[in-house]
């Protein structure tokens, strides 16, 4: 038996591994994703989600890549894993991506593969939007340049693709590596830690979602665990799953304050 089966839930609440089902519709993610939506619908270019580790931003973008209807959207996600990546590199990752076969090796021809595939996009009536996250990796001036020179592609009715920027703080003087984009970005978007109230919500939803018939958490509970995750949604999944397990060894059927405590001196954290 592990705690799964001691609380009656059909699978783990608190994991990291980002699950659409177990997205928290709180409003700053809520209002974040209309913002995002109005500046794919108006073409407007660029937009940009900044948000600290552990804030939700990946979460984020998946949800809105998971609601971009695929009638009305060609939409695509690309995961910057390493610092080491070049423009070239991109721009083949972008193109295949966005569905271009037999991708050149010149340049100048590539980016003529790019621009008839959005245009090819647009001709069906398709918005072409690409997700970046963890761009402040991309700490690179050539980088953002091709970006700039991308958004250059223009139809009437506005531009032939739509970025949308995905990054820790950093992002912000890596946008700075070239001006003229930073000018560009339309919607800017900053993911804050969640209230006290939001923390309870999202560990009342999550424990829900996995299937809990009662939230064994208590009230003073959620609170410790705001206090000490500072409501940074990572951490307190962290917490949460660790707190779960502490009471499945002390076979208590309700989380208090205290195995919160235990839990965070032992993952080394401290109350804000």
């Amino acid at each position: 038996m592990d705690y799964l089966e001691f609380y009656k839930l059909k699978e783990h609440p608190f994991s990291n591994v980002v699950d659409n089902r177990f997205y928290y519709k709180g409003a700053q993610h809520s209002e974040a994703l209309v913002r995002l939506k109005y500046a794919i619908d108006t073409k407007k270019g660029l937009a940009v989600v900044i948000g600290d580790i552990g804030a939700g931003k990946t979460t984020l973008a998946r949800r809105l890549l998971e609601e971009l209807d695929e009638n009305i959207y060609e939409a695509v996600l690309l995961v910057v894993i390493h610092s080491a990546v070049s423009a070239d590199w991109l721009l083949k990752k972008l193109a295949i991506q966005l569905g271009v076969t037999d991708v050149k090796e010149e340049k100048v021809e590539l980016l003529s593969q790019i621009y008839k595939r959005l245009f090819e996009l647009g001709e069906q009536g398709k918005a072409a939007v690409v997700i970046i996250d963890e761009v402040q990796m991309l700490n690179s001036k050539e980088i953002m340049e091709e970006f700039r020179g991308l958004l250059n592609m223009e139809m009437p009715e506005g531009k032939m693709v739509n970025f949308i920027f995905v990054g820790m703080p950093e992002l912000d003087s890596v946008l700075a590596l070239d001006e003229p984009l930073k000018q560009r970005v339309a919607i800017k978007v900053r993911l804050k830690s969640f209230s006290e109230e939001n923390t309870k919500e999202y560990i009342i939803h999550r424990m829900h979602i996995a299937g809990s018939p009662k939230n064994p958490f208590t009230e003073d509970a959620m609170r410790a665990i705001y206090r000490y995750s500072n409501g940074v949604p990572r951490l307190i999944n962290t917490i949460c799953d660790n707190a779960l397990l502490d009471g499945f060894l002390f076979k208590t059927n309700t989380i208090d304050d205290a195995i919160i405590r235990a839990v965070a001196v032992d993952l080394g954290l401290s109350e804000e």
